[in-house]
C-alpha cells in the first residue's frame, strides 16, 4: 500500500467563490503513482468547504444565490460580536460563513481505478470560498496500490 500527500495552496478572490479542483486532485494522483486506491480531499479552513458537482457558470451562480438567501451575511449573529469574543479586534464578521461550511462538508473522497479518477462526465472537485478572499490550503491523500 502506498500513501502519497500533496498540499495545494490557492489564492481565493472576495465572498463566495467556487473553485475547480480536478487539475490539483489529477495532478496528485499522477504524481503519487497509485493504480488502483482513492483520493482523500480535505479542506484545511472552518469557513471553506468541498463539494463533488457541475462544474458550470450558471449552475455555480444560482448556487450562490441560494446560500446567500439562506444563510444572509447580513443578518445578527453572535460569532460575529467581536467584543464579546476572545480574538484579535481585526477579527472578520464570518458567521454566515461558518454556517454555510456545516451546511456543506470538508471533505471528499474519489475512487481510483487503473489510475484514473472515478468521477462521472459532468463531476468536478469543487471547493467553496465562503470568506475571501484568502490564501487557502487544500490537502489531497492519495492511497492505494501502485504497480
Amino acid at each position: 500500500m502506498k500513501i502519497h500527500t500533496q498540499i495545494h495552496t490557492l489564492e481565493t478572490g472576495d465572498g463566495i467563490e467556487m473553485i475547480n479542483l480536478d487539475d490539483q486532485v489529477s495532478r496528485t494522483l499522477v504524481d503519487s503513482g497509485v493504480s488502483n486506491g482513492m483520493v482523500i480531499i480535505s479542506s484545511r479552513h472552518t469557513t471553506t468547504a468541498l463539494t463533488i458537482n457541475e462544474y458550470e457558470e450558471r449552475l455555480l451562480q444560482d448556487v450562490n444565490a441560494f446560500y446567500s438567501r439562506l444563510v444572509p451575511k447580513d443578518e445578527h449573529y453572535l460569532h460575529n460580536d467581536i467584543a464579546l469574543r476572545d480574538c484579535p479586534d481585526d477579527e472578520p464578521e464570518n458567521a454566515h460563513s461558518h454556517i454555510m461550511a456545516m451546511l456543506l462538508s470538508s471533505s471528499e473522497v474519489v475512487p481510483v481505478v487503473d489510475s484514473e479518477l472515478q468521477l462521472g462526465k459532468w463531476q468536478s472537485v469543487i471547493l467553496f470560498e465562503l470568506d475571501g478572499p484568502r490564501t487557502r490550503t487544500v490537502t489531497v491523500q492519495v492511497i492505494g496500490e501502485a504497480p
